[in-house]
C-alpha cells in the first residue's frame, strides 16, 4: 500500500505563491504516477497537474503557466509549486498515485488527506 501525506497549504493574498508537498511511504515511489487534484465545498473533485515517473507532466488548462509539478525520486515526494494564485484556486488539495498519466480521478489508486489553500480576496 501507498501512504501519502500533504503539507505546505495555508492562507495566502491573490497573487501569492505556495508550495505544497506530498511525501509517499509504503511501496516503491518510483512504480507510481503522482497527481494533485483540488476540491472546493459543494463542488466535484477535480484534476490540477500530474507527473510521470520520468519528465512527462499534464496540468489543467486553468493552472498552466502558473503551476509547477515535480518530483524526487530519491526522496520519494512530489511538489506542487502554485504562483500568482486566484481566488478560485481556493480548494483542499489531495495528491494522489496512480498507474497512468491521466486527468480521471478515478484512475487514481491511492490519495492523501487533504490539505487547505485558501487564496484571499
Amino acid at each position: 500500500q501507498v501512504q501519502l501525506v500533504e503539507s505546505g497549504g495555508g492562507l495566502v493574498q491573490a497573487g501569492g505563491s505556495l508550495r505544497l508537498s506530498c511525501a509517499a511511504s509504503g511501496r516503491t515511489f518510483s512504480n507510481y504516477i503522482m497527481g494533485w487534484f483540488r476540491q472546493a465545498p459543494g463542488k466535484e473533485r477535480e484534476f490540477v497537474a500530474a507527473i510521470a515517473v520520468g519528465s512527462n507532466t499534464l496540468y489543467t488548462n486553468s493552472v498552466k503557466g502558473r503551476f509547477t509539478i515535480s518530483r524526487n525520486n530519491t526522496k520519494s515526494t512530489v511538489d506542487l509549486q502554485m504562483n500568482s494564485l486566484k481566488p478560485e484556486d481556493t480548494a483542499v488539495y489531495y495528491c494522489a498515485a496512480g498507474g497512468l498519466l491521466t486527468t480521471s480521478k478515478n484512475r487514481y489508486s491511492y490519495w492523501g488527506q487533504g490539505i487547505q489553500v485558501t487564496v484571499s480576496s
